[in-house]
C-alpha cells in the first residue's frame, strides 16, 4: 500500500516542483495534512524547499517543493569513466569544443543505430536511453515537430563550469535519433537542477 508521504514524493517526481497546496489538490488531500507531511520530509531530507512565491491577491508567500537534486541522480560517474578510459585513445576529444563534445556524444551513445526504425520508436528510445544517464526526459508532439524535455540536469553539479556539456546533449540525442536537433530556451525553468533547453527534432 502506498502512503500518503510516498504519495507526496511520487507527485514531485511527477511535477518537479509544487506548493502545499498544488499537491493538495492533486492527491486530493487536505492541505493541511500535505504541509504536515511537507514539514516532516523537509526535515528528515527526503524534500526540500525550492523556493517561495508570492501568491496573487492576498494571502501569504507560499514554499515551492522539490526532490533533493541527490535523489534525482546524475551521470557524472558514467562521464568521467568515458573521459578516462577513451580519452587517451581518442585524439577527437582533444579538437575544438564542438567536435570534442560530438565525440564524447558518440562514445556516450555506444554506437547506438536507431536510424532503422520510424521516428515514433526512434523518439521513445532516446528517451529510454536518456533516462538511464538520469535526464529524467520525456518526448511531445509539437506544432513544429516532436520535442525532447529534459526534466533534470544530470551534470547540475557542474554545468556552470561547463556550459559546453548542453552541446554535449544535443549531439547526444542528434546521433542517436539520426536527425537534426534544434536547442531553444525554455524561459520558464527555474531550479538550479532543471535543463533550461527544449530539444526540437528536426
Amino acid at each position: 500500500m502506498t502512503t500518503a508521504r510516498q504519495k507526496v514524493i511520487n507527485q514531485l517526481a511527477k511535477s518537479r516542483t509544487a506548493s502545499a497546496r498544488e499537491i493538495a489538490r492533486a492527491l486530493k488531500m487536505s492541505a493541511a495534512t500535505v504541509r504536515h507531511h511537507l514539514r516532516v520530509m523537509v526535515a528528515d531530507g527526503r524534500l526540500e524547499v525550492e523556493s517561495v512565491r508570492g501568491r496573487e491577491g492576498r494571502g501569504r508567500p507560499e514554499k515551492v517543493y522539490s526532490l533533493p537534486r541527490a535523489a534525482l541522480g546524475d551521470n557524472l560517474s558514467v562521464l568521467a569513466d568515458v573521459l578516462l578510459t577513451e580519452a587517451g585513445s581518442k585524439p577527437a576529444l582533444s579538437g575544438d569544443g564542438v567536435v570534442r563534445m560530438e565525440a564524447l556524444a558518440k562514445l556516450l551513445t555506444a554506437d547506438a543505430d536507431l536510424s532503422r526504425h520510424p521516428i515514433a520508436r526512434r523518439l521513445n528510445s532516446v528517451v529510454e536511453k536518456m533516462n538511464q544517464m538520469n535526464y529524467h526526459a520525456r518526448w511531445e508532439a509539437g506544432a513544429e515537430g516532436p520535442r525532447i524535455l529534459f526534466g533534470h540536469c544530470p551534470y547540475a553539479a557542474i554545468i556552470e563550469r561547463h556550459p559546453e556539456l548542453c552541446d554535449m546533449d544535443m549531439s547526444l540525442i542528434s546521433q542517436l535519433i539520426s536527425r537534426p536537433v534544434q536547442r531553444e530556451s525554455k524561459p520558464e525553468t527555474h531550479g538550479s537542477w532543471l535543463c533550461p533547453y527544449v530539444f526540437l527534432i528536426r
